[in-house]
């Protein structure tokens, strides 16, 4: 007998497809068993039918190595448990490379896999063909397997997950529609159906493409587009083996799979063609559009060159399956900026079967413990901005990342489409002066300047070994260290706070000590209940309760968004985003005070203005709000100003300059500077997973303060019992040897971590490494420096020198060896 629609629940899961019901599945078993799932039509109906099914584990990030490595575990007991078939095998996974290129960058992912604890081994072109023997492989260099991955019949599976689901607990309606949410005073209150109202404070919205256009109708921006998405089902082949592992020939811009004797083959082409852009139909559900052979005709011809036996294999079908994707490829989860208790878990890129399981899992525990189990900074829904609210600009963007799925993934590679979306008042300035732009949410930022006159050209050519624009950084670099640069960082997210508790609602948010005398510049940490390391920003305290926040550019919405939610309550703030009202020059380097005392009457001596202070000055006649700091290590200030004084600002200090060898310069050198003066980078060094104590930043926490702060107890706690892993800096002397993060370090021989960031230092003239050197039973400076190091280096092993002191100390003209 059919159940009767709850009138309450504790949270409403929005989609039947694999992500909801895996959210509904985690959720139950987490103890929610009020959880009810709504599915407007019947399960699977949506996307999740048509998915092709392949299951693979590796990515560069580690956190979701570990969420899709997750699904895979619970694939593999999920029929066991629950007694329906999932279609899962674990038949392994093989990708090709048909160039050197692409054999450095499976190399590279090799090493990746052996960081994160994933065994993939390279094959030579003829053990590749022993796995998959069907397949012609006269121009692959080398393959790499990796036996964990698998493939799974994408309905079944989710019939599984939501029978698990209702066996822990929950609760599942079909033929439900959610028409509407009632929002009363920002606060959820519950779902309208088209069969009655529940009454709940949680909404777990896994709509997939119809999550877009249902989320924007309460405030919610989730940047995601559908896509057409091709693959071809083949009849059965004679003598075709039934254990083949998935194969992936990015070289081809195709994939395969084994399905009932036949073949499943699909790519990802250069030109998608978007679909339903002026709204997806009413009742589209089980539904496939038409084929398109002529969109498909170049994916058919690079298959045939691989797998020859398609030429003479049947056609069952041709799947045209609408998918969602993003800007950046990454898939879409976490609680909503904009509406408390609002949570998405969508958009997955043509892989939400890979990721179904994990996804469900880590957004079940979003949901219930207020914080997910690990840092999943690459796939926050927090990651996007201004730009994502921008729907010509979001498909633009996406259609050039659904391009890029199979396209070789160089470093430091930027995007084309949706370029100069926010730019800065120097823009045109810097252009001329051989500026080579870069994009970060939709700002355009100076990487590095090209020396036009001596015919270089501003244009990134991307590689693994060393870049075009590695000689272009080192003059940059150079003039850092030796006379002075000027760095346009406007695209700095800046927050201005005020409010009658601004400061005591600061104090607690923040690690650091705030509460310093008006004009100190304070450098802090804002923590999770875990001692993690959700911020990591710079506060001026302008007066008693006003005070102004800089942060870096990526990080705008999650840093607004996590003070936000952390004022305690029945503190009264105002908290405003001030970003696109001033603009920002970094003036750097050992010549920067005298350079700057030509443009200004103000004390800017040592005395006069002490390093972490912040005043209004005037230069050129403009006021500019001054701050001593530094993230490169030399002398230095951040000159903060309205936009429209940016330009006489930045013409008085060039002209100042000159004489003493002033030049503009890029994010490209900070990197390189920032990485020789041992300043950790958030998103790659230091993140939430990782506490200011594990960081070498516990000197920036306020602990003999006696207050008390977000996350003092977990920072009090591991104080007293030590670390397991610590941050640690890594040489190599080899000059050829080109660190990007991700290589594996070995410690004696064992392997201990990998390098959470990499780049070169040209004042030392070496590569360098930052990564956390890890010890269950305890890690400190002594474990540490006595032990002997290599990095792995697409499967290499190069020895390298650790160090916990900056290589580069400016202040003392220091070079550590």
């Amino acid at each position: 007998m059919a159940k009767d629609l709850p009138t309450t629940a504790r949270a409403v899961v929005i989609g039947g497809g694999i992500v909801g019901c895996s959210t509904a599945y985690h959720l139950a078993k987490l103890g929610w068993t009020d959880t009810v799932l709504l599915e407007r039509k019947k399960l699977t109906s949506g996307t999740t039918f048509h998915a092709a099914g392949l299951v693979g584990q590796l990515r560069s990030n580690a956190n979701i190595t570990e969420l899709l490595g997750y699904s895979v575990d619970l694939y593999n007991r999920l029929e066991e448990e629950t007694g329906l078939a999932t279609g899962w095998k674990m038949n392994g996974g093989l990708r090709l490379a048909c160039n050197d290129a692409r054999w450095e960058e499976v190399k590279r992912q090799a090493t990746t896999a052996q960081s994160f604890g994933l065994d993939m081994q390279l094959l030579t072109p003829a053990e590749a063909r022993e796995l998959w023997p069907i397949m012609t492989v006269e121009d692959v260099v080398g393959a790499a397997f990796l036996p964990t991955d698998g493939q799974a019949n994408p309905s079944d599976i989710t019939q599984a997950l939501a029978k698990g689901a209702r066996m822990a607990g929950a609760t599942i309606f079909e033929d439900t529609a959610v028409t509407d949410i009632r929002i009363e005073r920002g606060k959820i209150k519950g779902v309208q159906t088209d069969k009655g109202f529940i009454e709940c404070e949680v909404v777990i919205c896994c709509a997939g493409q119809w999550t877009r256009e249902f989320a924007g109708r309460f405030g919610v921006n989730v940047p995601l587009v559908p896509v057409q998405h091709q693959y071809l089902i083949t009849e059965p082949i004679k003598d075709m083996p039934r254990n083949l592992p998935t194969l992936r020939d990015p070289d081809r811009l195709t994939y395969y799979k084994e399905e009932v004797g036949g073949l499943v083959m699909g790519g990802y082409e250069p030109n998608p063609v978007l679909w339903a852009e002026a709204g997806i139909p009413e009742d589209f559900h089980f539904t496939l559009l038409q084929s398109d052979f002529d969109h498909f005709e170049p994916m058919m011809e690079l298959a045939l060159g691989r797998v020859p036996a398609l030429e003479t294999a049947g056609i069952k079908e041709l799947v045209n399956g609408p998918e969602s994707f993003t800007p950046d490829g990454n898939f879409i989860l976490g609680e909503a900026p904009e509406l408390k208790n609002f949570f998405v878990g969508a958009g997955f890129n043509a892989f939400g079967i890979a990721s179904g399981g994990g996804a469900g899992m880590v957004l079940a525990e979003w949901v219930a413990k207020g914080e997910p189990p690990y840092d999943l900074w690459a796939v926050d829904i927090r990651r996007f901005g201004k730009p994502h609210f921008d729907t010509d600009w979001i498909k633009k963007r996406t259609a050039e990342a659904y391009g890029k799925h199979y396209t070789m993934a160089w470093p430091h590679e930027e995007h084309q489409s949706g370029r100069q979306f926010r730019t800065s008042p120097l823009y045109d300035k810097l252009k001329a002066a051989g500026a080579c732009f870069g994009e970060k949410l939709g700002w355009e930022r100076p990487n590095w300047f090209a020396d036009v006159e001596a015919g270089e050209t501003p244009e990134d050519t991307y590689s693994f070994s060393r870049h075009n624009w590695f000689k272009a950084v080192a003059r940059e670099h150079k003039a850092t260290r030796e006379a002075a640069v000027l760095i346009d960082q406007t695209s700095f997210a800046k927050f201005h706070l005020t409010g009658p508790h601004a400061a005591a609602a600061l104090d607690w948010i923040a690690a650091g000590n705030v509460l310093r005398p008006p004009g100190s510049v304070i450098y802090t940490q804002m923590l999770n209940d875990r001692g993690g390391i959700e911020c990591d920003l710079t506060v001026t305290r302008l007066d008693q309760n006003e005070f102004y926040i800089v942060t870096g550019t990526g990080f705008a919405t999650h840093d607004y968004n996590w003070i936000l939610r952390n004022i305690p309550p029945n503190m009264t703030i105002a908290l405003s985003d001030i970003t696109e009202q001033r603009s920002v020059l970094s003036l750097m380097g050992p010549l920067s005070r005298e350079i700057l005392s030509q443009v200004t009457n103000d004390d800017i001596s040592h005395e006069g203005f002490p390093f972490a202070t912040g005043r209004m000055i005037e230069i050129a006649g403009h006021p500019v709000m001054a701050l001593r700091l530094t993230y490169m290590g030399e002398l230095g200030w951040e000159l903060h100003m309205p936009v429209d004084h940016a330009a006489a600002v930045y013409d008085a200090l060039m002209t100042a300059g000159a004489p003493s060898g002033l030049s503009n310069a890029g994010y490209r050198t900070i990197e390189s500077c920032r990485l020789e003066k041992g300043y950790r980078a958030w998103g790659a060094d230091i993140g939430p997973d990782h506490t200011p104590i594990e960081a070498g930043l516990g000197w920036a926490v306020k602990l003999k303060s006696g207050r008390d702060f977000k996350g003092r107890a977990a920072i009090v706690t591991q104080k007293a019992a030590g670390v397991k892993k610590m941050l640690a800096c890594f040489t190599v002397d080899d000059p050829d040897v080109v660190l990007l993060g991700r290589e594996t370090i070995y410690r004696n021989g064992k392997r201990v971590g990998w390098l959470s960031s990499g780049g070169y230092g040209h004042t030392i003239a070496k590569s360098i490494g930052y990564g956390y050197v890890r010890n269950l039973d305890g890690v400190d400076a002594e474990f540490v420096l006595e032990g002997r190091y290599e990095l792995d280096v697409a499967l290499t092993r190069v020895p390298c020198q650790v160090h916990l002191e900056p290589l580069y100390d400016p202040s003392m003209k220091k070079i550590k060896s």
